[in-house]
């Protein structure tokens, strides 16, 4: 029977399809992981739409009104939740320094730090 290959009987199949499925079944839930490390990313238009309601996302604002910066801080909370690291003011820092400060700011009180913009933005 020189030439012909003998092919192996159906029982590899199954195994191969066995194998296929657990290993849709492992990255399943990685990519689900994936996903979720990548939320992040997401919130970041999050604050950009804050800002935008707060300060029409004029991230150096200062209208003399005592809040200042994209999301409106003032200069005790800034300072309280480690903003004076970045800059002296919030209107002198970057956006993403902004948004730094703004996530411990948003941790320890919620949403309702920016009590009309989060409700126009349905936050609360």
């Amino acid at each position: 029977m020189s030439g012909r290959h003998c092919l192996p009987a159906s029982p590899s199949r199954p195994v191969l399809r066995a194998g296929v499925v657990a290993a849709v079944a492992v990255t399943g839930p990685l990519a689900i992981a994936g996903t979720a490390v990548a939320a992040p990313a997401a919130s970041s238009g999050t604050w950009d739409r804050l800002a935008m309601c707060e300060s029409t996302q004029n991230w150096e604002a200062d209208t003399g009104n005592g809040f200042k910066g994209g999301l409106q801080f003032t200069d005790s909370t800034w300072e309280e939740f480690g903003g004076d690291q970045y800059a002296a003011s919030p209107d002198e820092a970057s956006r993403s320094e902004q948004i730094a400060v703004a996530r411990k700011v948003q941790e320890e009180q919620g949403w309702n730090a920016w009590p009309t913009c989060s409700d126009e933005l349905g936050l609360q």
